[in-house]
This record gives structure tokens, sequence and C-alpha cells, in this order.
């Protein structure tokens, strides 16, 4: 399908879209409140866009990711912005038509909306729509409450029975768990949505831990309010399945799943992708070509979850699960091998595409889930993308083989 006809399937909804190349790095990222029409009017003469010096034959694909609504989209657009960098976007200067957020020095912060900025303040911004950015904050105050009065009042004002204030004036909260409301506020601000859920899910399982239940099933549902925010509800849900049907200590943010593809000996191969908090992380995905000649899978395999752990011990990027495809033989070399590298604290699973049954190592019986389960679909996600990723470099291999034979004959 081309541009053109991906833009009519654009559905008319709030959210986010990111052009993208032809290597599937981001060109632009903008929000909307439609996103039809948005896109479309990026194609027109008097684009914007294209008085920047853009030019449409740049876009390879048009990705996006619908919001609830438009004051989500801007919280969105602008975490996007900060991790992907786009060649396009163009930061807005320090413009006294543009309002910033401000956070005051105090014990307990005050935030508010300014178009003038002083000394003594932390600023964020600037936002191009007061009305906006004011809903966006509305948003964020659902989630992790704040004071917006100009002074600490001697009785709790309207917004603390609404929940959307903490009541440090009557002292209904600590300063310490009051900062850091605003310090989760500042990450979602400074566009860090990895480090806020990192930090979250660290305080979920601290909470578990000590068995502090109510607390952890209040961040829990931050952690749900984030997701709906950052438009990845339906992944977090999975990862939350996934937790509690394996048995996890910790949610299983980074995910890596391993593939061989051998169809022919000649050209084997061997794939691991990467899902960070439930969506693939392709910059992190690799190829292994197998070298030793061997005539099993399982020594195949072993190949490449050696060079995988050499990768992780390397690199120092460990995950929080790891998934093989295949039943008790492939997992039990998996894990023996993450054993051997000191890294038994990782744990490995299995699923056998027969049955779709997850094994666990030197377990006799497999674990049978529901075919609707949330952490199966997350799990069959993985595998299947395993696959394609190394069947993808096996059909590569195989056609530069089969040239290079015709060539030589």
């Amino acid at each position: 399908m081309d541009i053109r006809g991906k833009i009519k399937d654009l559905p008319q909804l709030p959210g986010v879209y990111i052009f993208k190349d032809k290597k599937g790095k981001a060109l632009y990222i903008g929000k909307a409140g439609s996103l039809r029409k948005r896109v479309s009017a990026h194609f027109q003469k008097n684009s914007s866009l294209l008085n920047r010096g853009f030019s449409l034959e740049e876009i390879a694909d048009i990705d996006f990711v619908v919001c609830d609504s438009e004051a989500k989209a801007l919280i969105l657009e602008n975490t996007l912005i900060k991790e992907r960098k786009p060649k396009y976007n163009i930061l807005l200067r320090d413009d006294k038509s543009f309002p910033w957020v401000e956070i005051s020095k105090e014990a307990f912060p005050k935030v508010s909306m300014t178009r003038k900025k002083k000394e003594g303040f932390i600023y964020f911004g600037p936002y191009p729509q007061a009305k906006l950015l004011k809903k966006a904050l509305e948003v964020i105050r659902k989630i992790f409450p704040f004071r917006t009065c100009s002074k600490l009042p001697k009785k709790e004002c309207l917004y603390y029975h609404l929940g959307l204030c903490p009541g440090p004036c009557i002292g209904k909260i600590s300063k310490r768990d009051y900062l850091k409301n605003i310090k989760m506020l500042s990450l979602i601000l400074e566009g860090r949505r990895k480090r806020l859920i990192e930090l979250l899910s660290r305080d979920m399982e601290k909470a578990v831990s000590s068995l502090e239940f109510e607390k952890a099933s209040l961040i829990r549902n931050k952690l749900f309010a984030l997701s709906s925010l950052y438009g990845t509800t339906k992944e977090f849900q999975q990862l939350i399945s996934l937790k509690e049907v394996l048995g996890l200590k910790k949610l299983p943010r980074r995910i890596e799943a391993l593939d061989i593809s051998n169809i022919r000996k000649e050209a084997a191969t061997g794939s691991v992708v990467v899902f960070e908090d439930g969506l693939p992380l392709k910059s992190e995905y690799r190829r292994y070509k197998i070298k030793r000649k061997v005539d099993s899978d399982l020594g195949r395999m072993a190949e490449v979850v050696e060079r995988r752990i050499r990768n992780i011990l390397q690199r120092k990027k460990f995950p929080d699960l790891v998934i093989v495809d295949g039943g008790i033989a492939q997992v039990n070399l998996c894990s023996d091998k993450f054993k051997k590298a000191k890294l038994s604290n990782i744990p490995v699973i299995g699923i056998s595409k027969k049955n779709e049954e997850i094994w666990f190592a030197y377990q006799k019986k497999p674990l049978r889930l529901e075919r609707t389960s949330l952490a199966l679909t997350l799990i069959q996600r993985l595998r299947d993308e395993a696959h394609r990723f190394a069947h993808q470099y096996y059909s590569y291999l195989r056609k530069k083989a089969l040239s290079q034979n015709r060539t030589n004959k």
C-alpha cells in the first residue's frame, strides 16, 4: 500500500503520528485531534512542514498511536520526540507567547502555568497551546496529585476532596512522598517514560516483598493509568498477566526470545528479538549465522545461546525473561547455559508449537494456558517475531548462496 493509501486508512481519532524513512527512523512526530485530517494536511501545498525543507518523498511509512484525547496525545508526542529525536521536529524557541510549566522550590512545590520565567523556579516547555497544556496537566494530576495554591492554606480545599491534591496543608502526605509525585511529574514532562516506569515498577515490587499489598495495588493503578497515557494499556496488561501466570519476582519489562531457522543445514541461522514494556525494540534485534558444523537443532541452539550470553554480559543489558522456541530439551539447554554464566536469576521458558504449552527447566509437566490468556498472547507474539526475524535472515542467506552457485557455474 502506498503512503496516500495509508492516510485513507488512518482513524479520525486523537493520537500521535510518526513519519518514518526507509530504515524505520523517525523523520517527524506530530499530534492530532483527528489523525487522518492532520496527516492529510501535511500533503497539501501550503503545509508548514514542507516549508521547513521536508520532502514527502522521504516518507516510507506512517505509524500512529491512538490516544483517548488530544491532551494525552500532547504528552505522548512530547515523550516520543525526546526519545527518538526526529530530524524535522523543531524545538520551540523561548517565546513569551508560549506557556511553560512552572514548579516552585518550596518544601511542597506548587505547580502552575506561566508565560514569564523567573529565578528560583524549575521550568518545562515551552508548549504551543495553553488550553491543551492545561488539559494535559489535569490528566497527569489525576495520577500524581499536586498543589496549585499560591500559599498553603490552614484548611483543605476542594481539590483535596477531588483527589487532585494530596493535602500537604493538613499533613495528609509526607514531604518525601509529595516530592516523589513532583519527581514523577517531572519525568513525564522530560519525556523519560522508561525511567518513570522503572521507578514505579521497583516501588511496586518492594511493596509486594514487604507484604504491603494495598500500597502495591495503588502503584499498579498508577502504572495502568500511565499505560493509558502512553497508549500501551494492552501491553501493560499482558506484562502483568505474564508476571502473575509465571510467578515472576518482578515485572518482565525486557524480554528476549530466541529462535533457530534451519530448513537447510548450510544456511542455518538464529535470531534474538527484544521486547521492552510489551513492545518490539527493533534496534536491539540480533541475527546469528551458525558457524559450527552440527547436525542437531540443540547444537545450533547452544551456539546461539552462548553467543547471546556473551553479548548480554558485555553490554550489561539483562533480560527479565528469556523465551525459547521449543520444549523441555531446549529450555533445559538454555537454562543450563545461563546458570553456567552465573545468570541463573534470569527466568527461562519455552513454548512448544504443537499444543502451545509453556515449559520450565527440569519440570515434567508443561503449563497449559487458556487460548484467550493475555500472557500466552504476549509469549506467542515474541515467539512468532523471533521466528519471522530468523527466517528472514535464512531466506537472505539462501538467495545469496544460490546466486553465488549460478555465478560459479
